[in-house]
């Protein structure tokens, strides 16, 4: 059995041009910092199959598939946290839309430093303080959410507060593809552009299945991007499992000119990291067990280590 402690969180990298953390930085020397993004991807899959095998519940699928996002996001200097002092005022703001999904934030945010790996190991147990979706009393966590279809709405909200108070920080929101299925997301959008909010970033898990279905089989989405661009929004697409195609993505959007909001809509597989998981329906929320927890735990660990490989052999070099 893989523990949760067998893989410590990595230290985050000090900014010296701030007091609170800000990771790796400014995209440079990628042919450094790529490997260890996919080790910290790994590590994340790892926690995110122990967390729902030990804690009996959990949505492994989508969790799997926007683990690169947020690991490109917390460590890949794309946003300012400050794991400790997790509610300075200079942060920029994350919203998971997709509160199900929070095995893995929980374990990016115990590998930045929010979180302890004693507290994520006690995911879904009595007294603790990691449930099903993310709660605001949670390091590292700025709003609560569960409800689908809330989040882009809260985002803009405080995109449009920071730009009345001429604050620089930026909103970040990660949505599912299937919750927009929800009016309340365009209405999110709509108000966006109206309000000009080039300091929101929302993005999108497209990963093409919601709980019984494909999505284009139930309720085609598709032109997809060509909706956010009718809302008044900027698209960007990507690759949601590649970290340059991520970072590219997310390259300059401090310096953005204009006054759109911007969405990038992120193409994953749902269960990314297990063979049987990738793009099967049934894995939207269920405990794997038995023989297919070990397979899911060997392939998982196989990929840890030959990322854990790939680093030490760039340190090496």
């Amino acid at each position: 059995m893989i523990k949760v402690d067998s893989n410590p969180p990595l230290a985050p990298v000090q900014n010296p041009a701030l007091t609170p953390l800000s990771v790796i930085g400014d995209h440079a020397g990628l042919d450094l910092v790529l490997p260890e993004l996919e080790r910290k991807a790994a590590w994340v899959r790892v926690q995110i199959l122990e967390m729902i095998a030990t804690g009996g519940k959990g949505h492994i699928g989508g969790s799997l598939s926007c683990t690169d996002i947020l690991v490109a996001l917390y460590a890949g200097g794309v946003m300012h946290c400050a794991p400790r002092n997790p509610q300075w005022a200079g942060r920029d703001r994350f919203i998971l839309s997709k509160g199900h999904a929070v095995e893995a934030l929980y374990a990016v945010l115990t590998q930045a430093g929010f979180l302890t790996a004693a507290t994520l190991k006690g995911y879904g147990t009595d007294g603790s303080p990691l449930g099903g979706h993310p709660d605001r009393f949670i390091p590292g966590v700025d709003v609560s959410t569960g409800s689908l279809g809330q989040g882009l709405g809260v985002g803009a909200g405080l995109a449009l507060a920071a730009g009345r108070l001429q604050q620089s920080h930026l909103t970040f929101v990660l949505l599912g593809d299937g919750e927009c299925y929800e009016g309340s997301v365009w209405e999110g959008a709509q108000f966006a552009a109206h309000h000009k909010l080039s300091n929101l970033i929302a993005i999108v898990d497209r990963n093409r299945q919601i709980t019984m279905d494909d999505t284009e089989d139930c309720n085609a989405f598709e032109p997809f991007a060509d909706k956010w661009r009718a809302f008044g929004w900027e698209v960007r697409e990507v690759d949601g499992h590649s970290f340059p195609a991520l970072l590219n993505a997310f390259t300059n959007v401090r310096e953005r000119t204009g006054e759109r909001p911007l969405v990038l809509i992120a193409r994953t597989r749902k269960g990314r990291g297990v063979s049987f998981m990738e793009k099967t329906v049934g894995w939207h929320h269920r405990v794997p067990k038995g023989v297919q927890l070990e397979q899911a735990r060997r392939e998982l660990a196989q990929t840890l280590a030959e990322t854990a490989q790939s680093n030490l052999r760039r340190i090496c070099q």
